[in-house]
């Protein structure tokens, strides 16, 4: 542990602490990220549906619409420069009920107020010529051109990695049990000491509000984990639509969502149930055959295909409908909360939004005239791979064709994983079809030594 008193420590390594260290370390601060878990995007941002939003139906002039905004506008910037996997396959708002198509109208317009005015009426037909796949059962429906497929960790790992290349910190296994703000800079306890730091952000997620108290003494909003389970079926699926296809949302969730992945499968979910417990990410059967019914329901076709796995995710919902950002100048405290399943698209827009109340705090930084990028893994099906390039070392893990060079290449990396769970959102290793049943040996081999959670062992398997 380091005496040295950054410029900003972020707690919480998910994919908006990411997004935010990156934007912190370009403006030319000193960061700290700190996370609790071994590997970053451990907590929410594990577990969800890959999808770069527009922000069609988001509550107008909320802060989340703005922040999904900007954060959309910056990903198509940037992806190029950064070679993240982006795959534009539009998206399509059904209608299956006479209450629903009512409901229609209004989402227009509201799309069009949020400033995404390419969303049109299509008809039953119009669709069903456009995705002959769905179920004719269908009644309406509108599309949203703007929508992407993208890699839910790619993105995230390549905000982190480029904060690491241009100097950012990176703390992994400790957690921040207090703090106290002694006039000019926060002592941060953690469970592997003391950090020093002038700014503090909190980007904890399921945690967010645990750790406002523990730094402020006051709860600003409460969390309430709300799971998503997801049905991922095998990759002949994905041949089945090319659409996101999404439904007429709620007032507590966007909905059943089907839509294929950029590594390639075809998910359906996610379901929406609120609980206690932060970090039970299990998964139910009734639930999971639920989806996968409805599933079958829209896309007749599912019923000829595999199920590949099943996982859930869980969102930091809150009290609140729109973003909790609070700041305290007096004390240079920042609270990123609240951010739920929008995290992934509006991120960058989020990372934008702090540096700018940063500025409020009259705090200053030299921008990087010439920052660092590093690439990142290639993950996406539908983009080159590494197999396909000379010198991999052969294929290790075949059913997701992830190379030995690939597995190696990020366990000498500058933040190699520390566990299996880690190693497979870096590389996508025992996570096809067969789940790891014929390459776990290998990846036994090639990781000995070099997780601190060993394969095999109770937390490491």
């Amino acid at each position: 542990m380091t005496r040295d008193t950054f410029d900003i420590a972020i707690i919480g390594g998910g994919v908006v602490g990411c997004a935010i260290a990156r934007r912190l370390t370009l403006d030319g601060a000193r960061v700290v990220v700190i996370e609790k878990a071994l590997d970053v995007l451990d907590g929410a941002s594990k577990g969800n549906s890959a999808i770069l939003h527009t922000g069609f139906d988001a509550p107008p002039g909320s802060l989340e619409q703005a922040c999904i905004a900007a954060g959309y506008k910056e990903y198509l910037e940037i992806a190029g420069q950064m070679s993240l996997p982006i795959l534009k396959s539009g998206a399509l708002v059904l209608a299956w009920s006479d209450d629903q198509l009512k409901q229609l109208p209004k989402l227009i317009e509201k799309a069009h107020a949020n400033g995404v005015t390419d969303v049109t009426s299509l008809s039953r037909e119009e669709i069903l010529r456009k995705e002959p796949n769905l179920s004719p059962d269908l009644l309406g429906g509108f599309a949203v051109p703007g929508e992407y497929l993208i890699d839910p960790w790619g993105t995230a790992h390549a905000y982190i990695l480029q904060a690491i290349a241009n100097g950012a910190t990176l703390l992994r296994n400790a957690e921040v049990l207090t703090g106290h703000f002694e006039g000019t800079s926060w002592t941060l306890k953690t469970t592997q000491g003391d950090m020093h730091a002038d700014h503090v952000i909190n980007c904890a997620g399921l945690y967010g509000d645990i750790v406002d108290e523990r730094l402020t003494g006051a709860r600003r909003f409460t969390i309430t984990p709300r799971k998503g389970q997801f049905v991922v079926f095998d990759k002949p699926a994905s041949n089945l639509l090319s659409s996101i296809i999404l439904p007429v949302p709620t007032k507590t969730t966007k909905g059943v969502v089907i839509c294929r992945t950029i590594f390639g499968n075809l998910l359906v979910g996610p379901t929406a149930e609120d609980q206690e417990s932060r970090t039970d990410g299990s998964t139910t059967r009734d639930a999971l055959l639920d989806l996968q019914a409805k599933g079958v329901e829209m896309v007749p076709g599912l019923s000829n295909c595999d199920v590949t796995t099943a996982y859930a995710g869980l969102r930091p919902a809150t009290e609140y409908q729109d973003y909790q950002i609070h700041q305290d100048r007096q004390s240079r405290y920042i609270s990123v909360g609240g951010i739920r399943s929008t995290g992934l698209s509006s991120s960058l827009g989020i990372a934008q939004h702090v540096s700018a109340l940063l500025d409020t705090f009259g705090t200053q930084f030299k921008p990087l005239s010439t920052p660092v990028t590093p690439t990142p893994e290639k993950l996406s099906e539908y983009h080159d791979r590494d197999w396909q390039c000379p010198g991999s070392d052969g294929i290790v893990c075949h059913c997701e064709l992830v190379t030995k060079r690939e597995i190696e290449r990020v366990l000498d990396g500058p933040m190699p994983p520390a566990t299996l769970a880690g190693l497979k959102r870096r590389t996508r290793v025992t996570m096809g079809r067969c789940q790891g049943f014929y390459c776990t040996g290998a990846l036994a081999a090639l990781t000995e030594g070099r997780l601190v959670r060993p394969m095999g062992t109770r937390d490491g398997s």
